[in-house]
Parts: structure tokens; sequence; C-alpha cells
């Protein structure tokens, strides 16, 4: 007699997982006490004009959102958008970490910013154009004449050399913080060749990939227009001001280069070559490129060389990397160099505090964005005051970038501060110091989830005939728990900028 076979007991199915609401992104959340945070007020709410956003993301859920974070990194890693870090011995390139969650500026806020910067960038020009031709600033004493002829970025042989249109700062990327009442304040100026831009155009198309939704009845402005903008605003002045006409090109360093990403993206967006300094020579004053065709004129360059290494004729006789002869055709005016030769005077941080004045001076207006408070440890009350109060400021050398050359006090070891005052002792020229500026922070996903981390902004300025501002930018953010380094060679990451409409002036009461 044959077993009959025991059936095992159906079981009930229990709702899956699946079947569960998503647990909000934002559920938890706190902001960090005494900081202004970008997207919640200090008792958690979304500020005006970013509830849209945080709603939508709250409906992505904790486990989807970090779905789609995976999916962006790779994305990066697909694509090659890496920075390299000279100072890693190992020598590999780095994915720039990318964080989904966006930082909004709203656009009344971003109104009154981009004329703050359209203001700041023409005082540059204007302190530029005098510092190389007639130094009246210098000798009305507004700005200390030792302070600018003493900086290494001030170029003496360029006096007397006006570049084509008068334009020095073709494309500037001021670097801003947002303090605790919600002010943007900048930092510092770069007018020399200042990176980033192919992220902020990159972080767009990866955060329209991984969220096809999100922007939907968000009215985020565009960004993708900026490549067009550049060539527009160097072919203009060429155009106008160089006698023959020719091509643009962008002139790198190399492969090699940490920045090289940024380059060929550029290149290839504004659809111009990708030129290195062998693939240029100067005839009769004047650039040619080397084509399949045979020698083509170039009449515009965006260059993403140095100064010291652009031209061996000129500057460092052992450069492999720039082009003979190429600052005499530039002196003749016979090709535009974006930014101009020389800018790295304005650039040095024992200059940018008499940016204010030169604004005034040159302008006859009031600075519209305010700046943070610089002691030149050059004077001698200023640098007493800094050495005795080392462990709560930031000591910052003046030509140094990158978060190197640079001491935060409140974090800092005891032997750390005795070699900086040594330092400063060493050479006063050589370092400002700032106070501690609480940084605003951001929402930024990270192992334990949503947390705040601070960031800071870098807006960028296209200026040809007219200034022309990004709408957006480079976002960066400290990724480190308690840091406020954002730099991308100290492990900072970066955010997708969004300038969208809202009452922001509104807002900034709460």
């Amino acid at each position: 007699m044959s077993r009959s076979k025991r059936r095992k007991p159906i079981r009930k199915r229990t709702a899956t997982r699946a079947s569960e609401p998503p647990r909000p992104l934002f559920e938890g959340y706190t902001p960090l006490e005494g900081a202004y945070d970008e997207l919640f007020t200090g008792g958690g709410k979304a500020r005006r004009g970013r509830g849209p956003v945080v709603r939508r993301l709250d409906a992505v859920g904790v486990r989807d959102f970090r779905l789609r974070q995976r999916l962006a990194d790779n994305s990066f890693l697909r694509s090659g958008i890496t920075f390299r870090v000279y100072s890693d011995q190992r020598g590999v390139e780095k994915i720039f970490p990318f964080d989904l969650i966006p930082r909004i500026v709203a656009e009344p806020r971003w109104g009154r910013l981009e004329r703050g910067l359209v203001q700041r960038v023409a005082a540059l020009n204007a302190l530029l154009a005098d510092l190389y031709g007639d130094q009246k600033i210098l000798k009305d004493g507004v700005v200390p004449k030792e302070i600018v002829l003493g900086s290494k970025g001030y170029l003496s042989q360029l006096h007397g050399v006006r570049p084509p249109g008068g334009v020095y700062v073709h494309v500037a990327g001021i670097d801003l913080i947002r303090g605790p009442t919600g002010d943007f304040l900048v930092l510092e100026d770069n007018a020399r060749t200042p990176s980033g831009v192919s992220y902020v155009l990159e972080n767009r198309l990866v955060m329209k990939r991984v969220f096809p939704g999100l922007f939907q009845r968000l009215a985020v402005r565009g960004v993708g227009e900026y490549p067009q903008r550049l060539r527009a605003a160097l072919d203009g002045l060429a155009q106008k001001h160089v006698r023959e006409p020719g091509h643009s090109v962008v002139l790198t360093p190399g492969q090699y280069n940490s920045a090289y990403f940024e380059h060929s993206f550029l290149a290839r967006r504004m659809g111009v070559p990708l030129a290195q300094g062998s693939d240029l020579f100067v005839h009769d004053d004047r650039v040619f490129v080397k084509t399949t065709k045979g020698p083509e004129r170039v009449n515009a360059i965006y260059r993403r060389i140095d100064d010291e290494f652009l031209d061996p004729e000129a500057f460092r006789e052992d450069s492999l990397l720039g082009v003979p002869g190429l600052v005499r055709a530039y002196a003749q005016g016979n090709v535009v160099l974006a930014n101009a030769l020389g800018n790295g005077c304005v650039d040095d941080k024992a200059v940018y505090p008499f940016i204010p004045k030169a604004v005034r001076y040159y302008l006859g207006e009031d600075p519209i964005l305010d700046q943070v408070e610089t002691f030149l440890c050059s004077e001698d009350a200023a640098r007493q005051h800094v050495l005795e109060n080392l462990g709560s400021m930031v000591v910052k050398a003046v030509d140094a970038s990158g978060g190197y050359g640079m001491l935060f006090g409140p974090t800092s070891t005891k032997k750390l501060q005795k070699e900086f005052a040594r330092r400063i002792q060493h050479n006063p020229r050589g370092y400002i110091a700032q106070p501690v500026v609480e940084l605003s922070t951001c929402p930024t996903w990270t192992k334990g989830g949503v947390a705040p981390r601070r960031v800071d902004f870098r807006p960028y300025i296209v200026t040809g005939r007219e200034s022309w501002v990004l709408p957006g930018g480079l976002t960066r953010v400290a990724l480190r728990e308690g840091s406020y380094v954002v730099n991308s060679s100290q492990g900072g990451g970066s955010k997708d900028t969004w300038v969208m409409g809202s009452d922001d002036d509104a807002e900034e009461a709460e």
C-alpha cells in the first residue's frame, strides 16, 4: 500500500517590501545648527519655493534614491568624468563625486546675485586695464602700489599691452559662500583659467537621465548654452578687433593635466579644435594651426595653460607646452587670448580686500556683493592680530588654490599653528587671514542617509562685448562630516545648481 504524499501547508503571503510605501528621503533630516540650510528652515520645514522639489524627492524614497545615486556614479565612470590629484603618488584618475540632491537658488535672489557678478567683473576688467596702463588707482593711493606690483601674478613686461576689445577677463569664476543670514559673500576671484564648468553641464545631463520626471512642471533654467556663449564671445571680439578672419581653438597642456576632461569636453561642445602647443605656430606675428589641409589662421584662443608656460620666448625657456612667439602676436593685437595674460594679480588674495574700493573707483557704485573680512599679514597691526588668534582664523597663502597652503584654525594642531606663525613672520606679504564664516549647508546623500554638508558656489561669467552669467554654476560640497573644505582635491564633490522661480525675498525673512 503506497503512502500518500504529504502536502506542505499553504501559507498566506505577507505584503512584500515592494508594496510598502517608500520611506521619505528627508525623513529625520535635521539642519545643522547655526548654518543656513539651502532646502529647509531651522524648524525643518521646506523653504519657500523648495516644497515641490522636496515632495518629489521624498516620494522617490530612500531605497530608490540609493539605486539612482549608484546609476549616476556609474554614468560618471563610463563617461570618463574625472580629475587628477597631483599629490596622489598613485597618479590615478578619480571620479568627481556627484550628489543627486540639488542646491536651489530662487529667481529673485539670483537676479541680485547676477547683477553683483556682472558689476564685479566689470570692476576687475577696469582694474586690469588700469594696472597695465596708466596705474591711476595706484597713483591715487586707493590700492597700495607694493601690494599689486609685488604680486607674482603681475607681469611687468605686459605693461602697455591692451588686449583686443580691452577685455581681460573673458571667463570669470567667482567663488561665493552663503553665511548664516543667507546672504552670498564673495570668497575669492578666479580670473586666470577657472575650471569646473564642464561638471556643471555634465551634472545636469546626468540629473536628467537619472530623474527624467523630476524636471516636469519645475521651472529650472537651463545651463546647456554655455559653450555657445563662450564661443560667441571669443568670435565676436576676434571678428571686430583682429584684422584677419580665422578659427577659435581651445589650447590644452595635454592629457596629463588635471582638467583635461574639461578641455576636450568644451572644445567638442564649442565645435572648435582642441590643440596643444605643438599644433600651433607663429609666423609674422600671426598664429596658425596645423591641419591636414595646411596651416590655417587662428584669431582666438581659449587657453588652459598658465602664463609662465604659454610662450617659451617670453617666459619659461624650458616650457614645451606653449607656443613660441605667442606673446608677440598677442601684443600686436593679432589674437584674442582668453583669459588675458597677467590676470593673476587680481586673483592674488592680498589684492582681494581692495576690490570693493575698485568698484567704487571705476564704476562710481557701491558693491552689490559683500565679501569676507580679510587681514593682510603684510600690515603690522593685522599681522599681530592674526598671530594672536591663529586658532580661530583661516589663514591662506595668497597664491595658492585647491585648498592647499591653508590653515583652518579651529581644527588645526598647535604644531601646525606654530609652523604657520613661522611662515607668516618669514613672508608676511605671502599670507592673508579671515575669520571663520559658517558656510551654508545642503542635504547630501551619505552612507548613513541624508545629512547636512557644507557647500560653496562658483558661478561663471562670460564676457565679450557684454557679460553673461550662466544661470547656475558649480556647487561644491564638503562630503566629509564636519569639513569646511569643498575642493575635489581635498575630498569634496559637487551638486547640480537649480535657478528657479519663487518668492525668495520673502523666504529669507524666515
